[in-house]
C-alpha cells in the first residue's frame, strides 16, 4: 500500500529540508536547489513506502 502525502505536507517537508541543507546547497543555483529538494522529498517518501511494505510483510 502506498502512503501519499498531501501537497501541503510535501511543501512543508521541502521547506524543512531546505533549512537543514541550506549551507550544503547554497552554492547551487535556485533552480538546482529546488530540483534537489524535490528529489530529496521524493526519495524520502519512496523510502518510507518501502519500509512500510517491508513491515507489513513481516506482520503477516
Amino acid at each position: 500500500m502506498k502512503h501519499r502525502i498531501t501537497l501541503k505536507q510535501r511543501k512543508e517537508l521541502e521547506a524543512k529540508m531546505g533549512e537543514v541543507f541550506h549551507k550544503n546547497v547554497k552554492g547551487l543555483s535556485a533552480e538546482l536547489q529546488k530540483i534537489l529538494l524535490d528529489d530529496l522529498v521524493t526519495a524520502f517518501q519512496n523510502r518510507i513506502n518501502v519500509l512500510i511494505r517491508a513491515q507489513d510483510k513481516m506482520t503477516y
